[in-house]
């Protein structure tokens, strides 16, 4: 995977005036596969994170004149996903009686879903998070975002991201804590 912000340093290629579709060539190439990580993550299904995906794609072709530079070009991309994942969300008629075909169960250990119980139990621990807990955690476990990156995506102060990724690490150990009592027995009324 290239960075862009690498290739633009060795290359000593000015990003300002380096032409549209070169610049959206190394962005994709660049930021695709932790995108893909992250959609996948965060949609929960394999075809909805595609669609998100291209969507997003989409509109960071149409707006790639507004981004100046190449340092921001992952935040940048991350906040069009984002903000396009938010906008299906708001579309999306949720069917109650969909069940999982037992193809969608094989692609998922194909595309390295982790299925050990441990990775089970961190996945339900992350859902009982507050939204504003949990979005800072998984873009910085999940997309190796900084905290100054994660503040800009978010529009939060820097101080603020530490303070929720410290306060959403302590809910997990709570959380955790709790389910391995519960799942040994040790919790009662």
């Amino acid at each position: 995977m290239t960075d862009l912000s690498n290739v633009t340093d060795q290359k000593q290629v000015n990003y300002s005036v380096m032409d549209k579709k070169r610049k959206y060539a190394l962005l994709i190439e660049a930021h695709s596969t932790d995108l893909y990580k992250y959609a996948l993550w965060l949609c929960k299904d394999k075809h909805m994170a595609e669609d998100v995906m291209q969507e997003a794609f989409l509109r960071a072709w149409k707006s790639l004149d507004s981004l100046r530079e190449a340092k921001a070009a992952k935040g940048w991309l991350f906040t069009i996903f984002r903000r396009e994942h938010a906008r299906q969300f708001e579309r999306k008629r949720f069917k109650y009686a969909d069940v999982e075909s037992m193809d969608t169960i094989e692609d998922d250990k194909h595309m390295g879903y982790d299925d050990r119980p441990e990775a089970f139990a961190l996945r339900n621990a992350l859902k009982r998070l507050p939204q504003d807990y949990r979005d800072p955690l998984e873009m910085q476990v999940l997309g190796g975002f900084s905290c100054d990156e994660i503040a800009q995506i978010l529009n939060i102060s820097s101080s603020a991201v530490m303070t929720r990724l410290f306060r959403a690490r302590k809910k997990m150990r709570v959380i955790l804590g709790e389910e391995t009592a519960t799942h040994l027995g040790v919790v009662g009324d």
